[in-house]
């Protein structure tokens, strides 16, 4: 069947094994109100967009990208840092063959930090790792994982930067541009397969939506980014709106942030 083997050739590039998304979540309380939109793009943290070719490397993206995202806000310099050395060093995740985040930034914080995407540069297959200590740059000392709660995912956004993501994204195959309205069925959250990094929401005709960068180069998607859809509105204030409810398909399923950079 020609669309079986051509969903089964778009996934072998693009997606990784199925994600086991077992994880505890942390409790967000203390937030200030989210406000009614943010894009992380128009304020500079966040780097071009890139391709990861023929490797299951989008957990290396979604991980570096958020890191990368931290730096700017704490330096207020967006430099672009090494996906290549976790697919190369990174012990625990498998390289082109996938990788799950709450692991990577284990194995950031082991490795010592990242390097600059210049030092460490990005091929799009595994190599012997090459990794050079003298040369890190940006570094870690832990994560959390924000609880399913998307109206306290939009304030933990607003305030700390842009968010590492996992989804389904099977339906991404035939994506062009626009907010995306896939089924229940085609994002199953128990068929985790890809990772992405958020970095803002917004609305569209009373529509709420996050704003998503992916991995899959610059002519994929609408303007570099694509945009995922809620299903279900619940208001609460005048002109506000509520993103809690999980019975849709959601990208922010769970995104992993780091906080504190050396």
């Amino acid at each position: 069947d020609i669309c079986v083997r051509v969903a089964e050739e778009f996934a072998a590039k693009y997606l990784s094994s199925p994600i086991d998304d077992q994880v505890e979540r942390v409790q967000l309380n203390d937030l200030n109100a989210a406000p009614e939109s943010i894009d992380w793009r128009q304020m500079g943290a966040v780097a071009p967009v890139e391709d990861q070719g023929w490797c299951g490397s989008c957990w290396s993206f979604s991980v570096v990208g958020n890191i990368e995202g931290q730096w700017f806000l704490k330096t207020g310099q967006l430099v672009s840092l090494s996906k290549q050395q976790l697919v190369d060093c990174d012990t625990v995740d498998n390289g082109c063959n996938g990788g799950w985040p709450p692991y990577t930034y284990g194995e950031v914080k082991r490795l010592g930090g990242l390097e600059t995407q210049q030092d460490y540069p990005y091929v799009g297959r595994e190599q012997t790792c090459r990794l050079d200590k003298s040369k890190l740059l940006a570094k870690i000392d832990g994560s959390v994982v924000l609880e399913s709660n998307e109206s306290k995912q939009a304030a933990w956004l607003a305030e700390h930067g842009p968010m590492a993501s996992t989804l389904n994204a099977n339906y991404l195959q035939y994506y062009q541009s626009g907010i995306s309205h896939p089924s229940r069925y085609d994002c199953n959250p128990d068929g985790l397969n890809h990772a992405v990094l958020t970095v803002g929401y917004g609305t569209e005709n009373g529509i709420p939506y996050w704003i998503i960068k992916n991995s899959w180069s610059s002519s994929w998607g609408e303007n570099v980014s694509f945009f995922h859809s809620i299903s279900r509105l619940f208001p609460t204030l005048p002109r506000r709106w509520n993103m809690w409810n999980r019975k849709g398909c959601f990208v922010c399923n769970h995104p992993l942030t780091e906080i504190p950079i050396d």
